[in-house]
């Protein structure tokens, strides 16, 4: 399936679930995006992107109030699901199924497809409580994947970073990136 969606939440890191939307598009795939009120306040403080430059990284996107979005179905195929960055927050609504909004909506509907759901989790240090919660979302099927920057690759900017770990989970979902860095290759 050439279908991807995206969340994109408050945590700091807007600039990871932005590479994810351009390295899909290069690699051809339709991505869905949904952007948390949070993460459309971490766009401000982060990038100079508008809202509307953010929708427009992606082929189609939703509200987080629109809970009847095609997302929110287990009979619309996707090959998974990345959030990127992941919150604390929404990584526990995530672990523990509360679908309050489309975004964890989606999350929920990827675990219980059996689908690929990658989580770019943003925070540190973490609590006892972070890492239960790291561990409920692993043990139903998801990915917990905090982005932790690869410096084998001598990356020569925070890009080169952000770019490598976007790659990385993409990877995850069985998505080809042109041109990717990769160990001994």
């Amino acid at each position: 399936m050439n279908r991807l969606v995206v969340g994109i939440t408050g945590a700091t890191g807007i600039a990871y679930g932005c590479r994810v939307l351009e390295l899909a598009r290069k690699a051809g795939v339709e991505t869905h995006l949904v952007v948390t009120a949070a993460g459309q306040q971490t766009r401000a403080y982060e990038t100079d992107l508008a809202a509307q430059d953010l929708a427009a990284l992606a082929d189609v996107s939703y509200r987080p109030a629109d809970i009847g979005a095609a997302i929110a179905s287990g009979s619309f195929r996707t090959a998974g699901m990345i959030i990127a960055p992941c919150s604390v927050g929404t990584l526990s609504a995530v672990a523990y199924s509360t679908s309050d909004n489309l975004l964890t909506r989606a999350a929920d509907v990827t675990l219980k497809e059996r689908r690929r759901l990658v989580l770019l989790v943003r925070e540190t240090p973490l609590t006892l409580g972070h890492l239960r919660a790291m561990t409920a979302v692993t043990e139903s099927g998801g990915i917990v994947m905090p982005p932790v920057p690869a410096f084998y690759l001598r990356p020569r900017s925070v890009d080169d970073i952000v770019e490598h770990t976007a790659g990385r989970a993409l990877d995850l979902l069985g998505i080809d990136v042109p041109d990717l860095a990769r160990w001994g290759e």
